[in-house]
């Protein structure tokens, strides 16, 4: 029996029983993913490890290439904190 014809009876059953229908198959997935990884977040952090970043720098580590630190000139490029550094109050 597939997703669809349980269902199906469950739809049924609840219609005989005057209960709301369930949601449809598939309808809270990406809720339920979204939740895992705040849970996997949530944990890391609570354990002490970084919470982001974990699977690039593992990534990283295994092909050898230098990590973020290890990048000392970016082309002559500076950021300047107004655009994109940090916010100012608007009377500053």
């Amino acid at each position: 029996m597939d997703a669809i014809q349980q269902h199906m009876i469950d739809s049924y059953r609840a219609a005989q029983r005057g209960e709301l229908p369930p949601p449809l198959p598939g309808r809270h997935d990406w809720g339920v993913v979204r939740e895992a990884r705040e849970r996997r977040r949530f944990d890391a952090v609570i354990a002490g490890r970084p919470a982001y970043g974990r699977r690039w720098a593992a990534l990283r580590s295994l092909l050898g290439k230098p990590g973020r630190s290890g990048r000392s000139g970016r082309s002559g490029k500076s950021r300047k904190s107004g655009k994109l550094g940090k916010c100012r109050p608007s009377g500053a």
